[in-house]
């Protein structure tokens, strides 16, 4: 589903799952809506987005949020080249809060890289990441995977397993396998650990 961009501040993010992930910690955290959080529909889409979004007349701000992947070195590399031809100077090393310029034009750009900007990643790494301490299920979770994973009868590629860990821990609530930005909705997670309050941080300098 396309929504109507409303703002001169964008959010780009790779995916659905991205953009309800931010829409619900945005709304747990009572940010004012104040940025457009744009699906760009995977990664290789994000990137061509960026050039023409620093086209459009009266933008303030850009946001850029990407999974690390296998990676994150290689991932950094590509987005401060995307940068670096916005004419941004861009620094060497992504700072672990998030990284946020600006230029003589006074557009601010930012960027994140999930999960925390540090470790190689996804969304998914994030998400569970929020995934409460004294969680029951997860060490169930994490010893059916490794069982299955032993005898080989792993369907997902092991870079995948981030993904199968959340929708599997998801798939053992209340309300089965729900979206992760529902799951924080409902408060299946929480949201007082440091990588969301750092998110949240990064966002709010950003936007506002």
């Amino acid at each position: 589903m396309r929504v109507a961009e409303k703002f001169d501040r964008k959010l780009l993010v790779e995916g659905n799952d991205d953009q309800h992930v931010i829409w619900a910690l945005c709304k747990r955290f009572d940010l004012a809506e104040t940025f457009d959080i744009i699906d760009c529909g995977g990664i290789d889409k994000l990137y061509e987005a960026v050039p023409v979004r620093f086209k459009q007349s009266g933008l303030q701000a850009i946001g850029i949020i990407v999974d690390a992947d296998i990676e994150i070195n290689s991932r950094w590399t590509s987005v401060k080249e995307l940068l670096s031809k916005q004419g941004f100077t861009v620094p060497n090393d992504l700072p672990p809060t998030g990284l946020i310029l600006s230029k003589d034009t006074n557009i601010k750009v930012g960027v994140w890289l999930m999960p925390d900007n540090n470790l190689k990643g996804t969304l998914e790494d994030f998400v569970s990441f929020l995934i409460p301490p004294d969680d029951k299920l997860l060490p169930i979770v994490n010893n059916t995977l490794t069982e299955i994973e032993s005898q080989k009868l792993n369907k997902y590629s092991l870079t995948h397993k981030s993904k199968a860990k959340i929708h599997t821990w998801l798939a053992w609530q209340d309300d089965p396998g729900i979206p992760m930005g529902l799951s924080i909705t409902k408060k299946y997670l929480t949201t007082d650990e440091k990588i969301c309050l750092r998110l949240i941080k990064w966002l709010q300098e950003l936007f506002y």
